[in-house]
């Protein structure tokens, strides 16, 4: 590992960053060196994407320094960026599928003919053909960028950034999409990379490949730094209790049982359901009456699982049984038609229609369910809304005030209602208590709860590890994409972070 200031290719100090008076960075300081991969971990909010478009010119820091090289500076813009030899790779590969692998690497900076000033493709093809050579790619640099799977794109969008000299290669969530194949080719690119004296931070979820490939690691929480760690003398127990900002004290792995939870019918099961480089195959059963509880950290798998059990993504292989049949759910409409609801993630952007009235709000998934063939009058339409704001106490001037003016618990609640409209045996409840206040919550949580005393099974997923506790009768533990270990209710929030570190912990 590089040591010393004369390998000090990044320092920043004390940068800090707010959006309308909310401190989203807060004095961080951070050395990036040559020859080092330094990773950068912190949970959702934690300031990791702020940090590093302020690092790339995408925005101006309201306070602090920087140097490359020595040198004081301060992008304004990526292009800025770049000719200090600072390059991203982001975790959506933002190239242009249309264009050849060549153009994609090139694009922008054209070599040109002496005298005609026209494009010289035979460079252009020539240098392209090098820099992938550099990354051990052999693939024909004049194929359209569509032709190849995710992974060679990736390795594209690496070969684009290597090729305007950069010193600083930001990989931000670089394995998202990548199976464990790819993965492990990566980071042998990362390691040559590292051993010709490359700069490179980075930007990842996954605890197993932080320790893979990091050989530095810095920790953000709310904003600010915990610290900065040799990954080598960082267990997992205390990485995750630097993230989640609660002394963990995680032990082995003895003695976690499957939990043995009421005597309702099973409902639901996965039996290894599997998403290529998303999923790996996962077994999930989920009885009627219980709250089924799925914790992890932020990537690791929780959303991408519920959908591919609602129908949003298709499974690559696996089967899906819902009450004792095999099912293929080809879209959400095959999902709610056999019974199941799901609250997403999302409120705002995939929950919500901000411009409708609570009353059609709460009439859209019902009217999904029973199609063309029967259409939901007003009169039933504002029976259906005034029953549920009574249920779940919406607070609303009226069922006809457009959602976009109610508070966020209300607009959660409303969401909830529009679920439990359609009667289903299966409510799968992704965050449903993210953003609210207290009291919206508690009641909610407590509504929850009823429904599964009342029969409903329902899956809960939260990033709240004592609420996930609290609320379930047994809870699934994900971790880098798969399910790790299950454990009883009122297991305590110790044993959850356990599993999340791993057996190694």
């Amino acid at each position: 590992m590089a040591s010393g200031d004369a390998d000090i290719v990044l320092q920043a100090r004390g940068l800090c960053k707010s959006f309308a008076g909310i401190a989203a960075l807060e004095d961080v300081d951070l050395i990036l060196r040559a020859g080092e991969v330094h990773a950068l971990m912190g949970q959702n909010g934690a300031g990791k994407s702020t940090l590093i478009k302020l690092l790339t010119g995408v925005m101006r820091p309201d306070s602090g320094e920087m140097w490359v090289g020595g040198q004081a500076v301060s992008p304004s813009s990526p292009a800025q960026a770049q000719h200090l030899g600072i390059s991203t790779v982001y975790q959506e590969v933002n190239l242009c599928p249309n264009l050849s692998v060549a153009e994609n690497i090139v694009g922008g900076r054209y070599p040109r003919r002496r005298w005609t000033g026209a494009i010289d493709w035979n460079a252009v093809n020539a240098h392209a053909r090098d820099v992938l050579a550099g990354l051990h790619l052999d693939i024909d640099p004049k194929r359209p960028l569509s032709d190849f799977p995710v992974a060679v794109q990736q390795m594209v969008a690496i070969a684009r950034a290597l090729s305007v000299s950069a010193k600083l290669l930001i990989l931000d969530e670089p394995t998202s999409s990548l199976d464990e194949r790819e993965v492990q080719e990566l980071f042998a690119v990362i390691r040559r990379l590292r051993e010709q004296g490359m700069a490179i931070l980075f930007v990842t979820h996954f605890l197993d490949q932080m320790y893979a490939v990091s050989d530095r690691v810095t920790v953000l929480r709310n904003g600010r730094r915990v610290g900065e760690y040799s990954a080598t003398a960082l267990p997992h127990g205390p990485l995750v209790a630097a993230m989640v900002g609660r002394e963990i004290a995680v032990g082995g792995r003895d003695a976690v049982q499957p939990a043995a939870v009421g005597e309702g019918a099973t409902v639901l099961e996965a039996h290894a359901l599997e998403r290529r480089g998303q999923i790996a195959p996962t077994d999930l059963s989920l009885r009627a009456g219980e709250v089924l509880g799925l914790g992890g950290l932020l990537g690791s798998g929780r959303t991408e699982l519920v959908r591919l059990m609602f129908g949003l993504d298709r499974a690559d292989a696996g089967t899906l049984r819902i009450r004792q049949r095999d099912v293929t759910l080809k879209s959400p409409a095959d999902a709610i038609a056999q019974g199941l609801a799901l609250c997403p993630e999302e409120r705002k952007t995939e929950g919500i229609v901000a411009d409708l009235s609570v009353r059609e709000n709460i009439a859209l998934a019902l009217q999904a369910k029973l199609g063309l063939r029967r259409f939901l009058g007003r009169s039933e339409q504002e029976a259906l809304a005034r029953r549920y704001v009574q249920l779940l106490e919406i607070k609303t001037a009226s069922i006809e005030t457009p959602l976009a003016l109610l508070s966020g618990g209300n607009q959660q609640k409303v969401v909830l209602a529009r679920w439990l409209a359609t009667e289903p045996a299966v409510l799968i409840l992704d965050e449903p208590t993210r953003g609210i206040d207290v009291a919206a919550k508690q009641e909610i949580m407590g509504h929850i709860l009823r429904l599964a005393r009342k029969g409903m099974a329902v899956l809960f997923i939260s990033a709240e590890m004592d609420e996930l506790v609290r609320i379930s009768d047994r809870i699934a533990v994900m971790r880098d994409r798969r399910k790790v270990g299950e454990l009883t209710g009122g297991c305590g929030e110790a044993a959850v972070y356990d599993l999340i570190a791993g057996a190694d912990a």
